[in-house]
C-alpha cells in the first residue's frame, strides 16, 4: 500500500514537472543556426531610439551618473536585488554577440541569449506583447550605442528564489507568452494606447498589487498597488477615487503625461521619473492614444464616504489635542504655500481641498511626500516646477501623523486619520 502511494505521488510529481517544463517552453522557437549580429537601417535606428524611450529602458539600465544602458542599477525586490544588465554592444560584457532573434526572445519569452530564464524585474510579462517589428527596431538602436565594458553585477536574490526550479514555477504560474492586444471593436487610438500602456509602457508593473510570490493578476490589471521596497502607492487607474481619468478631458490627461502637471493633478515620486525620462518625449499622437485608452478604462463604483476617523472617534480631549497639533504644524509649515484653507496656488502649489490624492488610501504617498519632499519633473512644458522640501529632519512621526490627519479631515476632505505607526511603516523600505 505504501509503495503504491509512493508511486502515485512520484507520478504526480513527474506530471507537475512536465507541466512546468511545457509551460516554460510553449511557443518558443529555437534561435536559428548562424544567427549573428546585424545592423539596422537608419529608419529602424530612429524608431528604436523612440521605442526605447517609450519603454523607459534607460531608466533601469543606467546607474545614476553612469554610462547610458551599461546596466548595474539595483532593482530592489522583496526577494533580493536584481541588477540590470549591460545593453551596450560590448562583445564580452554586453549584448555585442546577440542577434535580433536573441533580443526578440528576451522580450517575448524572458530568456537571455544563453537560454537562462530572466527575473521578472525585467518586465517581460509586458514586453511579450511588443511586436517583432518594434523588437527589431530596438535592437537596431542598441547596436548603435557606444560599447561599454562593464561586467554585469551579480544578483543578490536569496534562496530558494534564486534557483531555476523556483523561477520556472513562477513563470508557469504568472507568465504566458502573449500576442497582440488589439481589439477590433475599438478605435485605432484605443488600440495604440493599449499597446503603449500595457506593452512598452508596462504600467501595471507598478499600478497593480502583487501577491506573496510577486505575481499580478495580469498585464490588464491596473487596480493599484504598493510598489515593493519603495513604499510609494501607485494608484488605481480604474478608480475615480484614486487615479481614474474617465471624467477628464483627453487634453488634461495628455498634459499630465507630457508636462507632469495638469489642472487636476501633479505627478511626484516614481511617476515623476517616468514622465521625465519617458512620456514627455512621446509624440503627440501617442500621448493622445494613451489618454484615449486610459480614459476608456472601466471604472469601479465610487467608494462610500469612510467611517468616522480615528481622531473623531477618540475621546474629545484626545481628538482636540490631535486637531490642535495638526493645525499648528500646518499653519507653521504648509499654509504659506498651500493656503490657509488648503486652496493652493494655481500653477504652483496644488490645492489640498477636496483633493483625492489627499484622501486616498493608503496614505503612503502623503507620508513620503512630507518626509522626502514632493517634486514634479522638469519638462519642456513645465521647466521650473515648484517643489515641496523634505521635512524628515523637522517633524517627528507624531507631528507628521497629526498634520496629515488635519489635512485629510479638513478643507472639505473626508479622509481617515493617519497614525504615527503608519508614518513609521511608510517612511521605511520594508
Amino acid at each position: 500500500m505504501i509503495r503504491r502511494i509512493a508511486l502515485v505521488l512520484l507520478a504526480l510529481a513527474l506530471l507537475l514537472a512536465a507541466a512546468v517544463v511545457w509551460l516554460n517552453s510553449r511557443g518558443e522557437d529555437p534561435i536559428p543556426a548562424g544567427a549573428a549580429p546585424t545592423q539596422g537601417t537608419p529608419e529602424q535606428v530612429a524608431r528604436g531610439r523612440y521605442l526605447a524611450t517609450a519603454g523607459n529602458c534607460q531608466g533601469c539600465h543606467t546607474v545614476p551618473g553612469g554610462d547610458a544602458y551599461a546596466g548595474g542599477r539595483a532593482i530592489d525586490t522583496p526577494f533580493g536585488a536584481v541588477f540590470s544588465s549591460n545593453l551596450t554592444p560590448d562583445p564580452d560584457t554586453g549584448i555585442g554577440t546577440w542577434s535580433a532573434d536573441h533580443l526578440w526572445r528576451a522580450l517575448h519569452h524572458g530568456r537571455s541569449a544563453d537560454g537562462r530564464m530572466l527575473y521578472p524585474a525585467f518586465p517581460y510579462p509586458n514586453y511579450t506583447h511588443v511586436t517583432r517589428e518594434d523588437s527589431d527596431a530596438i535592437y537596431a538602436y542598441l547596436r548603435t550605442l557606444a560599447p561599454v565594458r562593464r561586467t554585469n553585477t551579480a544578483h543578490t536574490v536569496g534562496f530558494p528564489y534564486n534557483t531555476r526550479p523556483a523561477l520556472a514555477v513562477w513563470r508557469a504560474l504568472f507568465f504566458s507568452p502573449g500576442g497582440s492586444l488589439a481589439d477590433a471593436s475599438q478605435s485605432a487610438d484605443w488600440n495604440r494606447g493599449a499597446y503603449l500602456v500595457q506593452g512598452l509602457g508596462h504600467c501595471n508593473a507598478c499600478h497593480s498589487a502583487r501577491n506573496l510570490l510577486g505575481g499580478t493578476t495580469g498585464v490588464l490589471d491596473l487596480s493599484g498597488g504598493l510598489i515593493p521596497m519603495q513604499n510609494w502607492y501607485a494608484p488605481s487607474l480604474a478608480s475615480p477615487d484614486e487615479a481614474g481619468v474617465a471624467d477628464w478631458e483627453v487634453a488634461e490627461i495628455v498634459a499630465l503625461l507630457r508636462d507632469g502637471v495638469s489642472p487636476r493633478a501633479t505627478v511626484i515620486g516614481p511617476m515623476a521619473e517616468v514622465v521625465r525620462n519617458s512620456t514627455q518625449h512621446l509624440a503627440a499622437a501617442d500621448l493622445q492614444a494613451m489618454a484615449t485608452y486610459l480614459k476608456a478604462l472601466p471604472q469601479r463604483p465610487r467608494e462610500p464616504a469612510p467611517p468616522a476617523s480615528a481622531a473623531s472617534a477618540a475621546s474629545a480631549p484626545a481628538a482636540m489635542r490631535l486637531n490642535t497639533r495638526g493645525r499648528e504644524v500646518y499653519e507653521l509649515h504648509c499654509a504659506q504655500c498651500h493656503g490657509v484653507e488648503g486652496q493652493g496656488v494655481s500653477g504652483a502649489y496644488p490645492a489640498l481641498a477636496k483633493n483625492r490624492a489627499v484622501t486616498m488610501e493608503p496614505p503612503a504617498n502623503l507620508v513620503r511626500a512630507v518626509l522626502l519632499g514632493g517634486y514634479a519633473p522638469a519638462t519642456a512644458g513645465n521647466p521650473r516646477p515648484y517643489g515641496m522640501p523634505p521635512f524628515a529632519t523637522v517633524l517627528d512621526e507624531n507631528d507628521v501623523a497629526a498634520v496629515l490627519t488635519y489635512v485629510r479631515t479638513h478643507f472639505g476632505n473626508e479622509g481617515t486619520a493617519v497614525t504615527a505607526l503608519e508614518v513609521h511603516r511608510y517612511r521605511t523600505h520594508d
